[in-house]
């Protein structure tokens, strides 16, 4: 078990174990940080849920992401919007997760019981978890988080052609995947003018 120390305390700094970090954070700056994880806690965990399509896996993706902006918070250049920064870090932790277990969840046993899937439209919902990482991520932002290509972009740390393309790829394969819920979608539209 490696030692724990503490990184030096002058008045209002709080102290972190320095195998954990190591960085003091004055109180204000702390205040700061509790105020906005309050704030911005829930869409967070929402939009890690779109980009895991699992519940714990999100929670984990989110504690993760914070743990790293609070040991970056005294130095984030975007402290006007860290929500980017903390959606930016969530996206490629995501990918480096995916890319490391390479979807596959290998077990000794058997479940006696399947999962149920929550979605109003399943179909669709599996489609969207066969896409690779990076195009989740796109359609997650862009169309769930309603994030302009731009946006989209500098929260990847990408350029906005590459979000362009990786959605236009991610739309194509939803389409060929899920063809009967926009024919479904199609059909309603239709019924609804009428």
């Amino acid at each position: 078990m490696p030692s724990v120390e503490t990184a030096a305390a002058g008045p209002g700094v709080i102290t972190l174990p320095v195998d954990a970090g190591g960085y003091a954070v004055r109180e204000d700056e702390h205040a700061a940080f509790d105020a906005f994880v309050r704030a911005r806690l829930p869409d967070l965990q929402r939009f890690g849920w779109i980009l895991t399509g699992c519940d714990e896996a999100a929670a984990d993706l989110v504690q993760d992401a914070l743990e790293r902006t609070l040991l970056h918070w005294t130095r984030l250049r975007t402290r006007d919007n860290p929500e980017g920064y903390v959606r930016r870090i969530m996206v490629n932790r995501n990918i480096s997760v995916w890319r490391h277990r390479r979807r596959e969840r290998l077990t000794d046993e058997i479940p006696e019981a399947g999962h149920e899937d929550r979605h109003g439209d399943s179909e669709l919902w599996r489609a969207l978890q066969e896409l690779p990482p990076r195009q989740r991520a796109v359609i997650a932002l862009r169309y769930y988080e309603d994030l302009t290509e731009v946006e989209v972009a500098a929260t990847m740390g990408c350029s906005v052609g590459t979000v362009k393309s990786q959605a236009s790829k991610a739309l194509e394969k939803l389409r060929r995947r899920a063809g009967s819920f926009s024919d479904r979608t199609a059909a309603s539209r239709r019924g609804a003018v009428r």
